[in-house]
C-alpha cells in the first residue's frame, strides 16, 4: 500500500533504518579503532611547539627542505606548503622551556639557506605544552557542554526519546568526523574543533526541523503507525534538507578548493560533517526514537486524553 503525503508519494526512509543503523555502527567502530590505534595528529594548539612560516622566491622543493632540516638537527620537523608553492610552514615539537621561539626560527632559517638563499621568515609562533593540554581539555568540555545543553533543550521542547535520538545523532556525527581525521592522519587543531562544533549546530538544526514536523503530523495525520508518520514527515522536509545541504556544500567545496592551506582542514571537517549530518538527521535520530518506542501518545498526550473524554461524553 502506498502512503500519500500532500498528493505525492511518500518515501519509505524507515524501511532502511536497520541497514542504516548497521552502516553507522560499522563507521563508529572503525572510527574508535582508528582513534585508539593511530590516535589523532594533534596540531601545535594541543601539543605545543613552534611553527615557522617561510617564503621562497620560487616554488619550493619540499624534499630539499626536509633534507636540509634533517641535516641540521630538525629531522622531526613537519613541512607543508602554506597557501602557495612559494610558502612553507615548518612545525617543530617543543625543544625545552629554555629555548626561545626566535632562536629556533633563526636556526630553521640558517638551515634552509643552505638549500636556498632566497628564503625569508614570514612569521613565527610558539605554544607551550601546558597551554596545549589546557586547550585540549577545555575543547573537550566545550563539546560535552554543548551536547548536554542540546539534550536538555530537545527533551523540554519535544520529548525525551527525541532528545536521546538527537544527541545520539550528534555523537554519531562527531565520532565519525573525528575518526576521518584519525584515518587520514590530518592535523587536528582548534580550527577543526570549531568546525566540529559548527557541524553539531548544523546537524541539530535539521533534526529539530524533522522533529517539529513529526509532532505536527501526529496531530494532523489520522494514522496510528509511528513509522508511517515519520516517513511522511521526512518526505515533507526532504526538499528543505536537500536545498540547505547542497547550497552549504557548494560553498564548502569552494573553500576546500581555493581557500588555501590555512582553512583546508576546517573546510574538510565541515564538508564531511554536512554529509554525515544530513544522513544522521534523516536516519539516526528518528531510528533511535523508534527503537525507544516513541508514539503519538508520548508527543501529544493532552490531545489524546481530550479526544477520549469527548468520545466518552457522546450519547
Amino acid at each position: 500500500m502506498q502512503i500519500l503525503s500532500l498528493g505525492s508519494r511518500t518515501l519509505r526512509f524507515m524501511s532502511l533504518r536497520k541497514v542504516a543503523m548497521g552502516f553507522s555502527t560499522l563507521l563508529i567502530l572503525a572510527s574508535f579503532v582508528s582513534i585508539f590505534i593511530k590516535g589523532l595528529n594533534f596540531g601545535l594548539d594541543f601539543t605545543g611547539g613552534t611553527a615557522v612560516e617561510v617564503g621562497f622566491s620560487q616554488p619550493a622543493d619540499l624534499k630539499k627542505v626536509r633534507d636540509a632540516l634533517a641535516d641540521n638537527g630538525f629531522a622531526d620537523a613537519s613541512v607543508q606548503l602554506f597557501g602557495s608553492s612559494q610558502e612553507i610552514l615548518v612545525r617543530l615539537a617543543p625543544r625545552g622551556s629554555d629555548v626561545k621561539a626566535e632562536v629556533i626560527g633563526n636556526q630553521v632559517i640558517d638551515a634552509l639557506k643552505k638549500a636556498d638563499d632566497s628564503v625569508v621568515m614570514r612569521r613565527i609562533e610558539f605554544v607551550g605544552p601546558s597551554v596545549g593540554e589546557d586547550l585540549k581539555e577545555q575543547g573537550g568540555l566545550a563539546m560535552l557542554t554543548a551536547l548536554i545543553c542540546i539534550l536538555i533543550y530537545v527533551a523540554f521542547r519535544f520529548e525525551w526519546r527525541f532528545a536521546v535520538g538527537a544527541v545520539g545523532a550528534l555523537l554519531h556525527d562527531v565520532i565519525i568526523t573525528v575518526g576521518l581525521f584519525s584515518v587520514l592522519g590530518l592535523e587536528f587543531d582548534l580550527t577543526i574543533l570549531a568546525a566540529i562544533l559548527a557541524v553539531i549546530g548544523y546537524s541539530l538544526n535539521d533534526t529539530i526541523v524533522v522533529s517539529d514536523r513529526i509532532r505536527e503530523n501526529f496531530r494532523k495525520v489520522r494514522i496510528d503507525d509511528t513509522i508511517e508518520i515519520i516517513d511522511i514527515s521526512l518526505t515533507q522536509t526532504l526538499n528543505r534538507t536537500l536545498v540547505t545541504s547542497i547550497t552549504t556544500i557548494l560553498v564548502l567545496i569552494a573553500l576546500f578548493a581555493w581557500g588555501g592551506q590555512t582553512i583546508h582542514g576546517f573546510a574538510t571537517a565541515l564538508l564531511f560533517g554536512v554529509f554525515i549530518g544530513t544522513y544522521s538527521s534523516i536516519y539516526v535520530a528518528s531510528s533511535v526514537a523508534i527503537a525507544m518506542g516513541v508514539s503519538k501518545e508520548d508527543l501529544i498526550p493532552e490531545v489524546i486524553e481530550k479526544e477520549g473524554a469527548d468520545q466518552d461524553a457522546m450519547p
